[in-house]
């Protein structure tokens, strides 16, 4: 339907010779037609999400295809709710997402890409291998693969202090994901360099796969950057849920920040013991 709302997640490693000009382009054109969200953009490439209602939502997508340089960009979709997002933010950056560890040659020292119906079928046929997530530990916390390694990550930026702790795994059969894929195309050229022999990205990330195989070898829920903070990208029948209350342990798929810390950080709670601790707890809203 017309009015319906619809969420994009889209990202390019491509070089944008003027990350500003581009910036003043699009604010407007996304302003134009209602949509909310944030892009981020650098001389690397770019990296968004929006929403907004369909029809508008596919101008845009046309707005930027006719950019030769995204002709071939991908797009992910899920059901939005029209108030994913506060507001629109479109910002030019040094990094498009933040690791801190130098440039690479994308394109070049990145990981082989494993489909989505590679990695089923490696589960399938019970293969000896890992799955290192690299989102940050409370978005691993809803929701996660089968065989994996959490790298207690706080922000992705903290993944080159953390290559000393996942020494031991380097000679193993590796597949990196993340929510949609860019965190593994920039981070599996760190890994490389720094000696993981047997390693692939999940192509298109998760929330690919999810879409895929729901209910699958993913178990639970996707965290994602807005209010609506988890989706199941689709609908999944006899979902297994993961994810525990931080003070009981309980099942639990719901967030709050937990004010108690500055920042403040996203935790999981049950109804009972958000009653208990409500007085710093809130829902967990992103702010842009």
């Amino acid at each position: 339907m017309k009015g319906d709302f619809v969420i994009i997640l889209f990202y390019k490693f491509i070089h944008i010779t003027d990350p500003k000009a581009f910036v003043l382009t699009y604010q407007e054109k996304c302003k134009t037609l209602h949509l909310t969200g944030r892009i981020i953009v650098a001389e690397e490439g770019i990296n968004g999400t929006l929403e907004g209602i369909r029809e508008n939502i596919e101008t845009f997508k046309t707005l930027l295809t006719n950019n030769p340089i995204f002709a071939d960009i991908l797009f992910k979709e899920s059901v939005g709710n029209g108030i994913a997002f506060p507001k629109l933010k479109i910002k030019s950056r040094a990094e498009v997402v933040t690791l801190g560890a130098g440039s690479f040659d994308i394109k070049k020292d990145t990981a082989r890409e494993l489909s989505a119906s590679e990695l089923e079928s490696w589960y399938q046929k019970d293969e000896d291998f890992i799955v290192l997530d690299l989102r940050n530990e409370y978005e691993i916390a809803s929701g996660r693969f089968e065989k994996t390694i959490d790298p207690k990550l706080s922000n992705f930026r903290d993944l080159p202090e953390k290559l000393q702790q996942l020494k031991n795994i380097k000679n193993k059969k590796i597949v990196t994901v993340c929510t949609g894929g860019i965190r593994c195309e920039k981070a599996t050229c760190l890994l490389k360099k720094e000696g993981f022999t047997d390693l692939y990205q999940l192509k298109d990330g998760i929330h690919t796969y999810m879409k895929e195989y729901p209910g699958k070898n993913f178990k639970g829920t996707l965290f994602v950057f807005d209010n609506r903070l988890t989706t199941d990208v689709v609908p999944i029948e006899n979902k297994v849920i993961v994810a525990q209350c931080f003070f009981c342990q309980n099942i639990a798929e719901k967030y709050y920040s937990d004010d108690r810390t500055r920042p403040s950080k996203k935790i999981l709670c049950c109804d009972i013991c958000f009653s208990n601790h409500k007085l710093y707890l809130r829902e967990g809203v992103t702010v842009l």
